[in-house]
C-alpha cells in the first residue's frame, strides 16, 4: 500500500517543489497548496480504510472504549509527559489487544504518520521499554513499557468529516485532526527517556535530529545574532507544555528576518523535525504554511551553546510554538528531552473546523 501520493504516482517531493519553489522560497503558494491537499484527500482514503480495519478488529466493549465523540473536549485534552499509572489515559491499551489487533492499530499510526514520523514515534516508545528494563523496581508498578501506550479515535473516520486519531502515553502524545484536506499534529508531545540507547548493537536516538540541528542551528549564527537569540534569564521546562492549551507568551530572541536565507532555512529544518511527523502529503502543507512565515518566525535560546551541555530553545511564529527542554530528573539532562509542538491558531484543528 503506497504511503502518499507521491510514491503512488512516482512522483518525488522534490519534483512537486520544483514547480512552486525556486531559491529556496514558495513562489505559488495557493497552487502548491491546493495540489498537496489534492493529495491529502487521496491519501485519505488508505488512512480512513485503516481506521475503519483497526475498528472492525475490536469487539463491542473494545469499540465502546476507543470511540469518543469529536466534540468531547475532556477526551481531547487528556494527555501527558507522564507515565499512565500517574495520568490515566482513555480508550485502549496496547498491552490489552490481541496480536491481530495490535498490528491493525499500528498499521492506522504508520499510514496517519511519515516514514520517518513513525520511526521516531516507536524510538520513543521503544525507549520506555529500555527505560523498564533499567528500573525493575519501578516497573514492577508497572509504569514503563511498550504496552503502556493507548489509542483512542473521537468522531468517526471519513475522508469529509472531521475525526481525530489519539496515540499516546509515557514522553508522548499524538493528536491528530483529521479535516478535509488538512492533517493537523498540534498541540503533540515528544520526549525521550533515555535520550539515546543501543538496540542489537545499533544507537538509537529518538529525539536526535530535534538536538543536533538545534545546536547546530544556535551555532550558525554570528556573535550580534547570538546577543539576540539567546535569552539574559533561564528557562528550566517547557512553558506551553501538557496542560497548558490556550495560554500565550511574547515571542522572544532573535526574528526571522534577521537571519540570512540559509538561517532561515536551517530553522525551517529544525522546525521540520515535529511538522514531518504527520504523513508527508499533509506535512508539505504545513512546511510550506512555516515557509511563508519564516520572516515573522522567532528563534529564542537559553543555556551553553555546547552541545554536550543541556539548554532550551523555543521557536515561535505566527502559526507555530516549538519548545525543547532537557529535564535534570534521572542525573544527566541530556538524556531526558522534552518538547511540545503547538499551533495557537489551530490546536485541536479548531479553525480548520470552524472554516
Amino acid at each position: 500500500m503506497p504511503r502518499s501520493l507521491f510514491q503512488a504516482h512516482n512522483i518525488s517531493l522534490l519534483e512537486v517543489r520544483g514547480n512552486y519553489v525556486h531559491d529556496g522560497r514558495v513562489t505559488n503558494l495557493r497552487l502548491f497548496t491546493t495540489f498537496l491537499a489534492v493529495g491529502l484527500l487521496q491519501a485519505q482514503g488508505p488512512l480512513v480504510t485503516n481506521a475503519n480495519g483497526f475498528l472492525n478488529s475490536l469487539d463491542e466493549t473494545q469499540r465502546s472504549k476507543v470511540l469518543f465523540d469529536f466534540n468531547d473536549a475532556t477526551q481531547r485534552a487528556k494527555w501527558s509527559n507522564l507515565p499512565t499509572t500517574m495520568v490515566a489515559r482513555a480508550g485502549l491499551k496496547l498491552g490489552d489487544l490481541n496480536p491481530a489487533q495490535r498490528k491493525a492499530a499500528m498499521s492506522l499510526l504508520s499510514v496517519a504518520l511519515s516514514k520517518k514520523g513513525y520511526e521516531k514515534v516507536m524510538a520513543i516508545v521503544e525507549g520506555d521499554e529500555q527505560l523498564k528494563l533499567a528500573s525493575p523496581a519501578r516497573a514492577a508498578g508497572p509504569m514503563f513499557g511498550r504496552d503502556l501506550y493507548y489509542i483512542s479515535i473521537l468522531g468517526k473516520p471519513s475522508a469529509k468529516d472531521p475525526w481525530m486519531l489519539q496515540f499516546g502515553g509515557h514522553h508522548l502524545a499524538l493528536n491528530i485532526t483529521i479535516v478535509g484536506r488538512e492533517g493537523i499534529l498540534t498541540p503533540s508531545h515528544t520526549a525521550a527517556q533515555p535520550a539515546k540507547y543501543t538496540v542489537e548493537g545499533r544507537m538509537v536516538r529518538p529525539l536526535g535530529g530535534e538536538t543536533d540541528k538545534g545546536y547546530a542551528m544556535i551555532n550558525a549564527l554570528d556573535e550580534g545574532q547570538r546577543k539576540q537569540a539567546i535569552l539574559n534569564y533561564k528557562v528550566a521546562d517547557l512553558v506551553l507544555g501538557p496542560g497548558q492549551d490556550g495560554k500565550t507568551i511574547q515571542p522572544e530572541g532573535i526574528k526571522g528576518s534577521a537571519l540570512t536565507t540559509a538561517q532561515q532555512a536551517m530553522l525551517l529544518d529544525v522546525a521540520g523535525e515535529w511538522a514531518g511527523i504527520v504523513n508527508e502529503a499533509a506535512a508539505a502543507i504545513r512546511m510550506a504554511e512555516l515557509k511563508a512565515g519564516i520572516g515573522d518566525t522567532w528563534f529564542a535560546w537559553s543555556g551553553p551553546t555546547d552541545p554536550t551541555r543541556p539548554a532550551y530553545y523555543r521557536i515561535q511564529g505566527p502559526t507555530v510554538v516549538i519548545e525543547y527542554a532537557p529535564q535534570p530528573l534521572g542525573g544527566d539532562p541530556m538524556m531526558h528531552l522534552h518538547t511540545i509542538y503547538r499551533d495557537p491558531t489551530n490546536d485541536y484543528g479548531k479553525k480548520s473546523v470552524a472554516r
